[in-house]
Order: structure tokens, then sequence, then C-alpha cells
């Protein structure tokens, strides 16, 4: 059942009110390209996949009754498509924070998790690491040879704790974003709280709720002001920008920056954030 009545202004409700997706006997041509197709999307954390790169010798397989879904899903976490997309350039604490979330369907619970994964990569590699979630009790009794794997997080499991699921909003950006898109990049989400055994509140996904729902760095000191921050209504806000050109050579995208913007100008500084290629991520009452 889901854990809160909320997950429509959440943004999960596409993953609480849908009904599990597993490839059953003599299924259908059109359930086993569901099978298919959901597979991809959860693995791949909804990112978008051409034509090219799918796996058609693991997908035949799938097709004719030779190889199940944990095959399947084993097949793509280990394939080159996967690395490409989430080991090679991404921080290894954030490949194990999304192999947590698209093999586990969950966010990690703790520092040790993460701990444990980096040694057993460090001692045994690639290979090992991604079969530590899928031959683990815990892929096993929630999904099986056949189920494929989803997001628990937002759900009440037996033995799962409560701040994996505020720690899953911070890895869960919406059904309409994937996880190569996020305004925060490559950079790990959960590093600094598990660090600190604590627990972050939630900010729903981009979409559903109102307002500016990406999340905000909050320890971002703002590094300058629109004038002296005060317009004629003393209105001012904090506005967090990522992804903006440094000027000169060569041209660099830098990480996030805070800007006090008095209400008056806010909107011609939205404009100029926009020329300059940035992405808004926040805009709060200073």
């Amino acid at each position: 059942m889901p854990i809160t009545s909320a997950a429509s202004r959440l943004g999960t409700s596409a993953f609480s009110d849908a009904p599990r997706i597993e490839l059953r006997q003599n299924a259908t041509k059109d359930e086993v390209e569901l099978v298919i197709r959901a597979v991809y999307r959860q693995v791949l954390g909804n990112d978008y996949l051409m034509k090219s790169e799918r796996l058609i010798s693991a997908e035949s397989l799938l097709r004719d009754g030779n190889m199940t879904v944990r095959e399947f899903v084993r097949a793509l976490a280990k394939s080159e498509l996967y690395k490409t997309k989430f080991f090679y350039n991404h921080f290894q604490t954030r490949f194990i924070e999304l192999n947590y979330k698209h093999l586990l369907g969950r966010a990690p619970y703790d520092e040790s998790e993460v701990i444990f994964h980096l040694d057993l990569y460090q001692e045994e590699g690639y290979d090992a690491e991604i079969d530590s979630y899928i031959d683990s009790t815990e892929y096993t009794t929630n999904f099986g040879d056949n189920i494929v794997p989803y997001y628990r997080g937002f759900t009440i499991q037996t033995g799962q704790k409560t701040a994996g699921f505020n720690r899953m909003f911070r890895l869960y950006r919406g059904y309409a974003n994937s996880d190569n898109a996020q305004v925060e990049g490559k950079s790990p989400r959960l590093a600094r709280e598990l660090a600190a055994n604590s627990v972050s509140t939630i900010v729903g996904p981009s979409g559903p709720t109102a307002g500016w729902s990406f999340r905000a760095s909050q320890d971002i000191t703002p590094q300058k002001c629109i004038g002296n921050a005060v317009g004629t209504s003393d209105r001012v806000y904090r506005m967090e920008v990522t992804g903006l050109l440094n000027p000169g050579y060569p041209k660099i995208r830098r990480s996030s920056t805070a800007i006090m913007v008095p209400y008056e100008r806010l909107s011609e500084k939205m404009q100029q954030v926009q020329r300059q290629g940035g992405k808004i991520v926040s805009i709060t009452p200073a």
C-alpha cells in the first residue's frame, strides 16, 4: 500500500498505482515487449534509448524463453551501455546510489552499505558489484526471477528503514525526468547525509508539485547581490543557478551559485540566466 496519500502531489503515483510487471508463462508477444520496455526504463533510470543501443541478443533469449527477467536485468546492468551512462563518467558513490535505485528500487540506508560496495568493487571488480545486488536475498524476495524491479522506496516494505523513504526522493526527480538529466548532474546525492547519519527533508519532483521543486543546495552562500538586493517592495529572493558559462576561453560551466535578487528584477534575472545557458535550481524568499 502507498506510504502516503499525497502520492499524486509528490509525483509517485505513476509507480504506487501501477501494477507490478511480471513475465508469466505463455506470455503473449505484446506482454513480452512490455516487460522488455519496463526493464530498459527501470535499469536505465528512464534515460533515452536509441534503437542501435538495444541488447538484441539478450532480448531474443528472453522472447524465446531462454532467459529470465533477472538475467536480462543482469545483462543490461553489465553492458557497455549501462557503463557508458552511469559508470565511466560518474563519481563512484553516485554509481552505487544508482545501482541501489535501478536494481533494488530503493536508496542506500546508511553509509555502511556504500562502503561495502566501494570495497567490493575495489577487490573483485565491476561484475561482482552488479551481481551483489541481483543475487542478493533482497532482490530474490522482492522480484524473484521474473518480476521487473520497481521503485520500492515509495511503499511500505517489511524491513525497510524509514530513512529510505526520504532518501529515495533525493534520487528520484519525477517520472518525466531521467538519471542523466537532473540539475545536480553526476555528483552523489546522498554522500553528505549518509556520512552525517542525517535524513533530508522531502522535496517533491519537478512537475506535479507547485512552485520551484528542484532541490536547492542550502549550504551555498549567495556570492553576489543584484544592486543592493532591496527593491521598492523590500521583497528579496534567493535564486540558485547551475550551469552558467564562465566568460573567456575555454568556456567552462560553473557549479551552483546563489544570487540575491529583489522582486522587481526577478524576471530580468531569470531571462539573463537562460541566455547564459544556465538552469534555475530554486527560487526561495530570502
